[in-house]
């Protein structure tokens, strides 16, 4: 079997806070962090400092630091300022490939030859990335990808063929990373007593292969200092390439960025076609003025249609907000599969809800419909615009229309940081099914016929009896709960200071049926009831 490649991989630490930090212009001593999801995804080395740990939530994470500056994820932000890096490694190597922003990785052997060696390549590359972007940075020499990135990590050259014993004593959790997710099976090796990458690198192959499937296997290899595919043996068919013409010319990200979802959709398909999926992507550019440009990306894992225009959102990112920016848009953009690997399409998982929410064995039909679909939405989104098809995140708010966010087709359906935060006033589960984009105007009688009111102490002057909506016929009263104060707002010990209160009843529907309703009042100059939503 031969070898793996011997790459040098460049990594510049904390790279997501760092960027952020820089951005916003944070001094360089500050702790920082960048959250998803309300948890730390990354944090500066000062941050650590104070005990700030990948995982926290942000409170937690201000508990420890309160002086902590806090900033949200951007792949788009990390990938711009990461270009100057790329380019600075492009001046003294070829052959340089993304990996993601913060990790660049290029074959060592000519380079290193030209430099006087290994060593000598190493330390050119940290002056210059130092002195041309203004960066730290850590390299690491070893054989293959995975080895190399960790050996950048504790700043290390691998000699040939050292990399097995180099890896051994690792922790079995650096299998576990960002640009392949592992955990549930580095969780299963550490319950079996597997702790270290030499243990697991110690099992015969063909044992891993029947208790842990393919993705075991994979894993296995890398732990072995193998690589995770074996070595290409022919260069993608040219036909695979996609290119693509623009006029007028492309020099705005928000314009990038919408292309990039139909050229990503595109590409994947016609390598789909062909059996095959893209792990190195070559994404080249030429400007109204001639000015060429190009990057490649490589990636652990097979690259999905999202992926794709992912990186090429990015690359755009890097190029057009650069300092040295092109002179001109782009007029044309060719996506290039420079490797490929037999094609491994994205399963949607062996049981899927059905229409009525059972669950049953999902099929291929699904798969197609979903592709479909997709497409279908795309077109759309070529006809009228990227802001025509949206889709629906539950996110943080207290009403449950606020808890709502709509999202472009295509755009990552990511939660805000705020989404687990605790909202005072917010609707105890189960939401209602439906929420009104504008209140319905009610009217909730007791049973004299009188108004029913919400007394300075939020209480209901009288039993709901009777509920109408927009001068409808009145329908009984079943059974109701609350009140629940909505939010907290300045004077809120008194009703009148607008302070707004809500009511979950059930109501008669007629041939002994039922219907939950959220009602919601109001008292500012005038008491005033609203249907804010139903219940399924």
């Amino acid at each position: 079997m031969n070898p793996p490649v011997r790459m040098l991989v460049l990594w510049c630490p904390d790279w997501p806070a760092v960027a952020a930090a820089a951005v916003a212009g944070e001094p360089v001593g500050r702790p920082a962090a960048v959250f998803s999801a309300n948890r730390v995804v990354a944090c500066t080395a000062v941050a650590r400092g104070y005990g700030v740990r990948r995982g926290m939530r942000r409170r937690e994470a201000q508990s420890c630091c309160p002086e902590l500056a806090v900033f949200g994820e951007d792949d788009g932000r990390d990938a711009r300022l990461f270009e100057p890096v790329a380019q600075a490694v492009e001046e003294l190597a070829v052959g340089v490939e993304v990996v993601r922003p913060g990790i660049v990785a290029v074959p060592v052997d000519g380079a290193a030859g030209y430099f006087g060696g290994e060593h000598g390549l190493l330390e050119r590359l940290v002056d210059e990335v130092s002195v041309a972007a203004g960066v730290e940075c850590q390299v690491g020499v070893a054989d293959g990808l995975f080895a190399a990135t960790l050996a950048a990590r504790r700043s290390t050259l691998v000699g040939p063929g050292g990399t097995p014993e180099f890896l051994a004593p690792l922790p079995i959790r650096e299998l576990d990373q960002p640009e392949a997710d592992r955990t549930e099976l580095v969780t299963l090796l550490r319950q079996l007593g597997l702790r270290t990458l030499g243990a697991f690198a110690a099992l015969d192959e063909s044992d891993v292969s029947a208790r842990f499937g393919m993705e075991g296997v994979l894993a296995h290899r890398l732990a072995r200092g193998r690589s995770e595919r074996p070595p290409l043996r022919r260069r993608p068919p040219p036909e695979l390439s996609l290119a693509k013409t623009f006029d007028p010319p492309i020099d705005r990200v928000d314009a990038a960025a919408f292309v990039a979802k139909g050229l990503g959709e595109r590409f994947h398909t016609g390598l789909a076609a062909h059996g095959l999926a893209c792990t190195r992507l070559g994404i080249y550019a030429i400007t109204e003025t001639g000015e060429q440009l190009g990057r490649v990306w490589r990636c652990a894992e097979p690259l999905t249609p999202l992926g794709v225009a992912d990186r090429v959102r990015w690359q755009f990112e890097g190029w057009l907000k650069a300092k040295e920016r092109p002179n001109s848009g782009v007029v044309r953009l060719r996506l290039e599969p420079e490797e490929t690997v037999e094609g491994r399409t994205l399963q949607l998982g062996l049981w899927q809800a059905g229409a009525a929410g059972a669950l049953r064995p999902a099929t291929e039909d699904d798969d197609l419909a979903g592709e479909r679909a997709g497409r279908a939405l795309v077109r759309v989104q070529g006809l009228l615009g990227p802001e025509s098809v949206f889709t629906a995140v539950l996110d943080g708010g207290r009403d449950p229309a606020e808890r709502v966010r709509l999202v472009p087709w295509g755009d990552r359906r990511e939660k805000s940081a705020q989404a687990e935060a605790n909202w005072a006033g917010r609707l105890p589960a189960p939401s209602p099914a439906t929420v009104f984009a504008r209140p319905v105007p009610a009217q909730v009688l007791d049973e004299n016929g009188r108004l029913v009111e919400i007394t300075a102490r939020r209480r209901v002057t009288a039993a709901p009896y009777l509920v109408s909506f927009e001068g409808g016929e009145p329908r009984e009263v079943l059974a109701w709960a609350g009140p629940w104060l909505v939010g907290i707002r300045a004077g809120a010990g008194h009703a009148r200071s607008g302070t707004r209160i809500r009511l979950q009843v059930l109501l008669a529907d007629g041939h002994d049926a039922e219907e939950a309703v959220l009602l919601r009042f109001e008292h500012h100059e005038n008491p005033m009831w609203t249907l804010e939503g139903k219940y399924d």
